[in-house]
């Protein structure tokens, strides 16, 4: 996880009481809880829409709810409250002959902390010290909230070796006004990488357009990139402005650059060259200064070789290239990614599901993830919504049929994973210099080729003819 430090740890407020809120609901006038609470400072309220305007007013960590005997209204408005309040640890006063009362049993199981029997008598000491520590849990939760919110300002979350590569990789580009490739499969967060590199760079203040090729039918690519003037073509009834056009003074993102059909390859690379685009149907030669990055799920070195795509184009796009890894691949993150997903999902909401289970995270560990993270998002998001219990289940998550027991590696496939990994982090690092990157290695070239043809890893035939 890109982690600094966003500001200091929490500290206990040293002047004045501690504010918790206090909602009564109960018709009784008595036990009256303030002459019971040293130290704290109740800020009351006799009704839930006073609490409300007491909440939006006042910064709370945790809060009190007195309840008595409720009709069905008085339910489900109570329920309505809790779902739209801020997520507070909330601690329930019931007066005692309320206790057996289904209603109030489900209404505490769900929204509540804990919960005190009415008359206190002499274990006001309790109330406090559990408010104490309520309180002390808020004020953690409203810390890793900002920090989640530093951390995750571009949602690059993780901490695997293989990511961490990525992120000093953004860094170092993002400093160089030079076109990008970003690499790597479907649903891996290519987007968020060409954004992170957009933030960082001299260009933020200016424009992100984002463009997906594979999406535009033929016959529009070329007015929705360069634009067109009015009159160009049926239906154009007056002039529009272009995606390159748009993104002057910002970045370009060609998402499924290797889905652009060949004959709109050459415009793209005029401009790559010239820094200059005409609109569809014009004659003025424009100006533009935006910096692309692309991006590809296919093998643009071999759809070159097939004449699938033009070679000057390819070498135009990969003058910086960053390879972003599967999910499988990113060994510890899993677990990180789900749980900030579940966060963002579940954040200022109430939610009966309280995280994961264990064999949850133990099999999306053994996933091989096809899909990656949008697979991951899609996942959590429905074991969210469709779970019944505390705990989001590997049966929640569609994973139940997976054998956690025969899913576990053997030492030689956990070797070959270690030593493909190593090879492909040394070739990131010496931009596929096999010399430098045998050196890192430890091995002879001659050593490096043979594992390269071994496991399959790209571009060994070609680096041995070169």
């Amino acid at each position: 996880m890109i982690q600094q430090q966003a500001g200091r740890r929490p500290q206990q407020q040293k002047q004045g009481p501690r504010k918790v809120i206090y909602v009564d609901l109960s018709q009784e006038q008595n036990h009256d809880p303030t002459p019971l609470l040293d130290g704290w400072q109740l800020i009351k309220a006799d009704s839930l829409q006073m609490a409300c305007h007491q909440l939006r007013e006042h910064t709370f960590h945790v809060g009190m709810v007195r309840l008595g005997e409720m009709a069905n209204g008085e339910q489900d408005e109570l329920e309505q409250f809790f779902e739209q309040m801020p997520s507070l640890f909330w601690i329930a006063l019931i007066d005692e002959p309320c206790i057996p009362k289904g209603v109030l049993s489900r209404l505490v199981y769900e929204y509540f902390f804990d919960y005190y029997t009415l008359p206190l008598m002499d274990h006001g000491h309790f109330l406090s010290a559990t408010l104490g520590h309520t309180y002390g849990l808020g004020m953690l939760k409203e810390y890793e909230r900002q920090q989640r919110q530093y951390r995750e300002e571009c949602q690059m979350v993780g901490a695997s070796a293989a990511i961490m590569l990525v992120f000093r990789q953004i860094r170092k580009v993002a400093g160089v006004d030079a076109a990008v490739l970003l690499t790597g499969s479907s649903g891996t967060g290519k987007e968020l990488i060409a954004r992170a590199i957009h933030q960082r760079s001299r260009r933020h203040s200016g424009p992100f357009v984002a463009i997906n090729c594979g999406a535009l039918p033929n016959n529009l690519v070329q007015a929705e990139l360069f634009g067109h003037e009015k009159g160009a073509f049926t239906g154009a009834h007056s002039r529009k402005t272009g995606r390159i056009e748009a993104a002057a003074g910002g970045t370009l993102f060609l998402d499924e650059i290797g889905d652009l059909p060949l004959e709109q390859q050459v415009n793209l690379l005029r401009f790559l060259q010239e820094e200059t685009i005409e609109r569809l149907g014009g004659t003025e030669t424009l100006h533009v200064d935006a910096r692309v990055i692309a991006a590809t799920h296919v093998d643009l070195e071999a759809a070159v070789r097939e004449g699938e795509f033009r070679e000057d184009l390819y070498y135009r796009l990969d003058v910086l290239s960053i390879y972003v890894p599967d999910l499988k691949e990113r060994e510890g993150d899993i677990e990180l990614l789900a749980n900030y997903f579940f966060r963002r999902f579940t954040e200022d909401q109430h939610c009966r599901v309280r995280g994961f289970s264990r064999q949850a995270i133990v099999a999306m560990n053994n996933y091989d993830w096809p899909g990656n993270i949008r697979e991951l998002i899609n996942r959590v998001r429905k074991a969210i919504v469709m779970s019944d219990n505390r705990l989001i289940t590997p049966v929640d998550l569609g994973l139940e049929d997976l054998d956690v027991g025969h899913s576990l590696p053997t030492l030689e496939q956990v070797r070959e994973q270690a030593e493909i990994s190593a090879i492909k982090n040394c070739l990131l690092h010496s931009r596929n210099n096999v010399s430098s990157a045998a050196r890192m290695l430890g091995i002879s070239r001659v050593t490096l080729y043979r594992l390269m043809d071994k496991y399959g890893i790209a571009g060994a035939s070609k680096m041995r003819s070169g």
